[in-house]
């Protein structure tokens, strides 16, 4: 099987890493941009508008560009090679993606023709104090009255919560996790931002019987497309994680190469060429699976289970070139001068967003007992 990439397919990734690497090639810039709100570059967010970006995964007759998840995963690589703060997964995967799923024809018109033409963006508020990423909501309840939704809770932290345009909001209704739109300017919002380790922003969101219209026109649980949603999420940020990790990966080995101790430079001391080389080791493991998960997305397969798979390992792999690159950079690596310590600290973001290697973990764990006995001798036990 080829898995290499077609002509068009690389011209985009040329093209989303040009751009990227006049925005944010110098870490200082992404620094400066990061200081001030809301975190990221509005000017580079319409470029990415303008190369279709982020109309990418969407229909053509919702505004987008009609391509697939390798695409998509293409971008996310290259903006994780720079961390770059614009809000791509956030916004297009994950928001986007529900809306696309559950909007309404008028809903996607509106919603992802705006998102993909850069006017308007959207972020998804689902997380809530004490809950740990499940696909239900608990802690804001929506009620109907007159033929007005309203909706009263927290959500927090919401990614790009205090910029965002509208919110796609999760809510407990009629027994079960209901999805709503709601505008920025909507009466009784309140929205505190505040920033991220990583320098990305995040809000509490809170809701007091404020006006919400549903997302859809089904009156059923929708905590199924918030699972699917996430999961397909989750394989893009692999992809993030993927392009932090080989410039992280990069970094260190050109430090190696260059920085002397002793008279030699440190690539001659064995012992840390082989834990470089373990860091590469890591890296094509997750390309690996961080790959199979798109495949999954394109055949239509069992998503949520096979980003759960693609999480462990990427959990595992960043955690590892993170910690390594930094110990590997000595004192150094550990300034905020240098970017080395910027990137671990987006891998570590990453990490935790929709859900640790650890409870990724728990999940397959969960279910290691519906698979079936294998004898090593024959075929499979019943």
């Amino acid at each position: 099987m080829d898995f290499t990439y077609d002509d068009e397919q690389k011209a985009l990734r040329e093209a989303v890493s040009g751009l990227l690497a006049r925005a944010y090639g110098d870490s200082e810039q992404r620094r400066r941009v990061t200081a001030a709100d809301p975190g990221f570059d509005e000017k580079t967010w319409a470029r990415l508008a303008e190369m279709g970006l982020l109309g990418l995964p969407f229909p053509e007759e919702s505004g987008g560009m009609g391509a697939g998840p390798v695409e998509v995963a293409i971008v996310a690589e290259e903006i994780g090679r720079v961390i770059a703060p614009e809000p791509f997964v956030e916004a297009v995967v994950l928001t986007g993606g529900l809306i696309q799923a559950e909007g309404t024809a008028a809903q996607r018109e509106g919603l992802i023709g705006g998102l993909a033409e850069g006017s308007l963006i959207p972020a998804f508020a689902h997380a809530e104090p004490g809950t740990r990423w499940t696909p239900t909501a608990s802690g804001v309840k929506a009620t109907e009255d007159g033929g007005t939704w309203r909706l009263t809770g927290v959500k927090e932290p919401v990614l790009g919560g205090a910029r965002a345009d509208v919110l796609i909001v999760s809510a407990v209704a009629g027994g079960g996790t209901r999805l709503f739109v709601v505008r920025g300017d909507a009466d009784g919002l309140t929205r505190t931002g505040y920033r991220t380790h990583d320098g990305g922003r995040a809000a509490k969101v809170e809701f007091a019987n404020t006006p919400a219209e549903p997302l859809g026109d089904a009156g059923a649980d929708q905590s199924v497309a918030i699972d699917r949603a996430q999961a397909e999420a989750r394989i893009a940020y692999a992809h993030e994680a993927m392009g932090a990790m080989q410039t992280a990966l990069t970094t260190t080995t050109e430090y190696l190469k260059t920085r002397k101790q002793f008279g030699v430079t440190l690539n001659k001391f064995q012992a840390l060429t082989f834990r470089a080389a373990d860091m590469y080791v890591s890296l094509e493991l997750a390309r690996s699976i961080a790959l199979w998960g798109s495949l999954v997305i394109d055949a239509g397969g069992d998503v949520v289970t096979a980003a759960e798979r693609v999480r462990l390992q990427i959990s595992k792999a960043s955690r590892h070139i993170g910690k390594d690159a930094i110990q590997l950079h000595g004192g150094i690596g550990v300034t905020a001068e240098y970017s080395v310590g910027h990137y671990t600290s987006r891998l570590t973001a990453i990490d935790h967003v929709l859900g640790d290697g650890a409870w990724a973990l728990s999940r397959l764990a969960a279910d290691v007992d519906s698979y079936p006995t294998v004898d090593p001798l024959g075929a499979p036990y019943a």
